[in-house]
């Protein structure tokens, strides 16, 4: 964080194979990351933090593309696959899969609408 933004850990390189994406916000970390820290957009509504079984159920081996987000505030990009409020990081263009029930009925708790990242709820 040289600049004092917050920003989530760019996989190395030999793990590129065991990366996931977050079903929430599509961030790609290694199952490491997010047992350490969590998904640094989407932890309080997921709590992936130390849970391998809510890791496999909140993201996806399954997805396409990479976008390294690098300015989130300015990133047209960003605001075209609604990640530009997101920390700095490597984010899937698309994901496969949808999120657990529970987080479904919490987004809808908070008055937040749920749209799944494989593209299937095009506005």
């Amino acid at each position: 964080m040289a600049d004092g933004q917050p920003q989530a850990a760019i996989p190395p390189q030999p793990k590129a194979r065991q990366l996931r994406a977050c079903l929430l916000c599509s961030l790609i970390q290694t199952p490491g990351d997010f047992r350490k820290s969590g998904c640094p957009n989407c932890e309080e509504i997921l709590q992936m933090k130390g849970s391998p079984d809510r890791i496999q159920s909140c993201t996806s081996t399954y997805f396409d593309g990479i976008i390294a987000l690098i300015d989130p505030e300015t990133s047209w990009v960003g605001r075209w696959q609604r990640t530009s409020g997101n920390v700095r990081g490597m984010y899937a263009v698309r994901v496969k899969g949808r999120v657990p029930e529970d987080v479904e009925a919490e987004l809808e708790s908070r008055g937040i609408k749920y749209r799944p990242r494989d593209q299937t709820d095009i506005d």
